[in-house]
């Protein structure tokens, strides 16, 4: 679903976000975001992500930084909490913008991309994982994919279960900067990959690479 507002012609430098399957959201603001896990349930919780990561890169990341890792120019949103005030806040920027001494800051993005579209986003943001306890893993992390690539047609040589259990214990030691209470990290989008196909091996060690290259 992309907003009406597309249809009108967003924009310069607006891109639609394609919302997908996401719950509408209706067409009262919220205060709270409505697609967290233990709100939404996990299926909308990671809907929500691909949806937000997306809209984010496409929208916020020229000024916020890709991984929403800020230069130094605007806020670094992934200390942002996970929480009411951060929450409202958030909503607040969001819908109207930002202004200083006359210069429009940040665009206001309420009705060009709407409700359901900023919450996506919100999610993918409050779910950064801490870069200091991702650097502990790095090299297990190393070994794991260098496992994956190794399979190749022999998917026999693995348990994937096992494999999946240690990303996922891996996934559950490494928090957010917001306090959220689960991070989107490399390890958790990887175990999610492993299906015990060799065309899972493959995506799961590619996600694993280039996770670990953003890393260093």
């Amino acid at each position: 679903m992309i907003g009406t507002a597309f249809a009108a012609g967003l924009p310069l430098g607006v891109s639609p976000v394609d919302t997908g399957d996401l719950p509408h959201t209706g067409d009262e603001w919220l205060m709270e975001n409505p697609y967290r896990a233990e709100v939404a349930g996990e299926d909308v919780w990671r809907e929500a992500l691909a949806v937000g990561e997306s809209g984010y890169i496409q929208n916020c990341a020229r000024c916020h930084g890709l991984g929403v890792v800020s230069g130094g120019l605007a806020p670094d949103l992934r200390f942002l909490e996970a929480e009411e005030y951060g929450d409202s806040w958030y909503v607040e920027r969001f819908r109207s913008g930002y202004s200083q001494n006359g210069t429009t800051k940040m665009p206001a993005f309420e009705e060009t991309l709407g409700q359901d579209a900023a919450w996506a986003i919100r999610t993918y943001i409050e779910t950064r994982p801490d870069d200091e306890v991702m650097a502990e893993y790095v090299d297990e992390l190393a070994e794991l994919r260098d496992t994956l690539r190794s399979v190749g047609d022999d998917t026999d040589s693995v348990d994937p279960e096992a494999l999946k259990s240690r990303l996922n214990e891996i996934a559950a030691e490494i928090p957010t900067m917001s306090g959220a209470p689960v991070a989107d990290s490399i390890a958790s989008r990887a175990a999610q990959i492993i299906d015990g196909t060799a065309e899972g091996y493959v995506h799961a060690a590619e996600t694993l690479t280039i996770g670990l290259s953003a890393a260093h």
